[in-house]
């Protein structure tokens, strides 16, 4: 069951750019609205694949007899949500309040929301 959702997470890791994916949309708002979408997506995938790495985890401490793998992925998982908000806080920044500013830090968050769960189903391995 867990490779079945594999299969369908690594999609959602597909694409670079959520802005360029989203470009059909006619206006700011169309593009805003899809670009949300697809961190609602990241979001979900977020958790499913983090859910899978835990459990990989927890296997590993216990064949190793250590209580070390789930702690360290557990610390690593914040550690990146605050690199992740920071991270799109500056690139928000970098557009001076214009009106691209929520899309961009949108993007920024499904991008390296996406790159987050190729990471965490490495876990898998």
């Amino acid at each position: 069951m867990r490779w079945v959702w594999v299969a369908i997470l690594l999609p959602v890791s597909a694409f670079a750019d959520p802005a360029l994916e989203c470009a059909d949309a006619g206006s700011q708002v169309e593009i805003g609205t899809c670009v949300g979408r697809a961190e609602t997506n990241v979001e979900a995938a977020l958790v499913a694949a983090f859910g899978f790495a835990v459990d990989a985890a927890k296997e590993l401490d216990e064949v190793t007899g250590r209580a070390v793998a789930l702690p360290a992925l557990e610390t690593s998982q914040e550690a990146w949500k605050t690199y992740r908000d920071a991270q799109c806080e500056a690139v928000g920044a970098s557009f001076g309040g214009g009106s691209g500013t929520g899309i961009a830090i949108t993007s920024c968050r499904v991008e390296l929301g996406r790159a987050r769960v190729t990471e965490l189903l490495r876990f898998l391995d």
